[in-house]
């Protein structure tokens, strides 16, 4: 057994073609139908689908008798294909950002984070804000989670607030999805 590469399963086609289809009548729909829509019987199906030298493909397998198409699968697959890689690439990927706050941050580097955050919402990301607490500086809990409501009310035209302040370990969290465009 040494030096074989193992086994790989070939990958199963999602749909039945001309004699995988195992029903005995078949609803075809398509162009080479009179009305677009016809039940035939397999071997009629089969006979329209050599005929015109394309395959007759099983599209709604679950319905009563199962739909079929009369196409070329190679270029039906690579068009699934292609529309499975077009959603993938329209599907937004959320950006999370981060913002550092100290328990004692003064009003001039609270407002420049403040312009970054808004940036951030305008983008479209989301923006997790948190107040890092460095030794002693626990003990200002209070202080650190009035600063993130600030920030919080501060943001509210630009994003709205997914988690209100929450502490964990040495640091207290705000999370901050950008608010939904108004068409």
């Amino acid at each position: 057994m040494k030096g074989r590469t193992p086994f790989r399963q070939r990958q199963e086609e999602p749909y039945k073609v001309n004699d995988k289809i195992r029903s005995r009548e078949v609803r075809v729909v398509g162009d080479f139908v009179d009305g677009g829509n016809a039940v035939l019987t397999l071997t009629e199906a089969l006979k329209i689908a050599k005929e015109n030298e394309l395959d007759l493909v099983e599209i709604s397998p679950n319905a009563s008798p199962p739909v079929c198409k009369v196409i070329d699968y190679a270029k039906f697959k690579y068009e699934q294909k292609k529309k499975q890689k077009e959603i993938k690439a329209n599907a937004s990927k959320t950006v999370l950002k981060e913002i550092r706050f100290g328990p004692n941050t003064d009003d001039h580097d609270f407002n420049f984070k403040l312009k970054h955050a808004i940036n951030f919402l305008k983008e479209g990301a989301k923006v997790k804000a948190y107040v890092h607490f460095v030794g002693r500086s626990i003990v200002f809990k209070e202080r650190g989670e009035m600063l993130l409501l600030k920030f919080a009310q501060e943001l509210e035209e630009y994003g709205q607030v997914e988690q209100l302040p929450k502490m964990e370990g040495k640091r207290m969290f705000l999370f901050l999805t950008p608010k939904a465009s108004k068409k």
